[in-house]
Parts: structure tokens; C-alpha cells; sequence
């Protein structure tokens, strides 16, 4: 019996250690090239990238995550819910308020966004299947760099070849951060052209809304994701679902990414 058990547990650690060995991280990849003028400290430091990559498969779907924390916190994470199954991981980085003006996370998500589609093939991933997500601020910079096409445009990207927005609990509203920087109370919501709403548009991309309970969310955060989907419904877009996470608050990411996943494999494999 014992050693049925240690025969067991011998197999079981070849099996992970067999599955950890086809998949390889990287960490720490500058997505601003060199040449960028003026980089200080502060950007070389936070504008970087991880990406976790199966190692024995080309071609693959590629899922890029931008961390919460209000751009005023965080730091980049590949989360553990979305490795090993088969797709490429992009964790990204950005600058923090009030170390900058919160709009500049903007801009670093865009130049992220841009470097994996210009890279991601070195580390077997598919420019053609690339889905954007993030939680709560992640998921307002998913948006934004989606939403405004301009800001991809700049780099000789059109935003419509990303094949999935996913933003979890992000503002379809100027952030509140951005806000507070102008003396705007959080509850006070602002629609310009530091929110999503303001692009809506028929030609999006693929869109998933994950957001808490109504009840439990941060200051309306379902109401106003609900709000952009009705919008983006009258503005002729077809493909977007809304899901509502009954039970939980503004952290809701765990039960959530099994969404993220299905939605990905429903969209590679039409």
C-alpha cells in the first residue's frame, strides 16, 4: 500500500513537474523602445512586462492583464487562474498617480498593447488572437485603449483587430481617479473623453462586462458597466454580454476568469 501511495506521488510530481517544464516566464520586458526620448527612472522602472508562454506551442491565443489598484497602486501580475491552459499571458506594468497624471497609465497601457502585437510572436503567441482584460482600473485601461481607436492608431494599429475586450469591474466612466486629480468627488460621475462610454461604437471588438453584484460593487460600478452595454447595444454592436457576479463584491476576479477562458475559447474557435 505504502508503496502504491509513493508511486503515486512520484507520478503526480513528474506530471506537474513535466507540466510546468512546457511553459516558460519571462519577466521584465521594457515595452518602450530605447530610442523613446526623455524615459525618467520612474518609467524604466514600471513600464515593463512578465509573460508566461507554452513552450511546445505555437500560435497561440494570447490574454494581456492589466493589474487594479485605482492607478494609484498595484503592480503587474500574471494571474494563477489563467496559466496552464494553454494560452500566452502578458502581465503588464504602468505608471502610478500621483507619480504622473492618471491619464498617462493610459498611454503606457497603449504602448503595451502595441509591443505585443509587434512581439508577441517570439513567444509563440498569435497577433491575430489578442484579448485585452484587467480588474477594476485593468479593466478601465482595457477599455480605454480599445474604445479610443486613436490611441492604437498611433502606432499603425487598428483597435478592431484585438479579438476581445474582458475589462472585470472597470469604469465605463472617467475614472475616479482622474476625477479627484480635477476636485471631482468620486460619486459625481463624468462622461468625456477619458471614458469609455464616450466611444461607443458598432465596430468594437468582441466584449465581455464582468462585474460584482449590483449591491456589493463599488460605487455603482454594475449599473454604469450596464449602462455602456445598453449603449453600445443602440449603437449597433452585437457582440456584447454583460455578466453580473451575484454574491460578490469588487473583488470578484476568481469566480470570474473561468468567464474570461470560455470566452476566449469560444472566440478562437469559430
Amino acid at each position: 500500500m505504502k508503496k502504491s501511495i509513493l508511486l503515486l506521488f512520484f507520478l503526480l510530481g513528474t506530471t506537474v513537474a513535466f507540466s510546468q517544464k512546457n511553459y516558460k516566464e519571462v519577466k521584465d520586458i521594457s515595452y518602450y523602445s530605447e530610442s523613446t526620448n526623455n524615459q525618467t527612472d520612474y518609467q524604466k522602472k514600471q513600464c515593463l512586462l512578465d509573460i508566461y508562454y507554452p513552450e511546445n506551442k505555437e500560435n497561440v491565443p494570447v490574454i494581456v492583464w492589466f493589474h487594479g489598484g485605482g492607478l494609484t497602486g498595484g503592480k503587474k501580475e500574471i494571474p494563477q487562474d489563467l496559466k496552464d491552459k494553454g494560452y500566452c499571458i502578458v502581465g503588464v506594468g504602468y505608471r502610478l498617480s500621483p507619480k504622473v497624471k492618471a491619464a498617462t497609465c493610459i498611454d503606457d497601457a497603449t504602448a503595451a498593447v502595441a509591443w505585443v502585437f509587434n512581439n508577441i510572436d517570439r513567444y509563440n503567441g498569435d497577433s491575430s488572437e489578442i484579448f485585452i482584460s484587467g480588474h477594476s482600473a485593468g479593466g478601465y485601461l482595457a477599455l480605454m485603449t480599445v474604445m479610443d481607436k486613436e490611441r492604437l492608431k498611433q502606432y499603425n494599429i487598428d483597435a478592431n483587430s484585438v479579438a476581445g475586450l474582458v475589462p472585470f469591474s472597470g469604469h465605463t466612466i472617467t475614472h475616479f481617479t482622474i476625477r479627484a486629480e480635477r476636485g471631482i468627488p468620486g460619486e459625481q460621475p463624468v462622461v468625456d473623453e477619458w471614458a469609455p462610454l464616450y466611444y461607443v461604437r458598432s465596430d468594437a471588438p468582441p466584449t465581455l462586462l464582468i462585474t460584482g453584484d449590483r449591491e456589493l460593487e463599488m460605487l455603482g460600478r454594475y449599473e454604469e458597466n450596464a449602462y455602456f452595454y445598453r449603449m453600445m447595444k443602440v449603437a449597433g454592436q452585437k457582440d456584447i454580454t454583460q455578466y453580473e457576479m451575484q454574491g460578490y463584491g469588487h473583488n470578484m476576479t476568481h469566480p470570474a476568469f473561468p468567464l474570461l477562458l470560455n470566452f476566449v475559447k469560444e472566440k478562437t474557435s469559430l
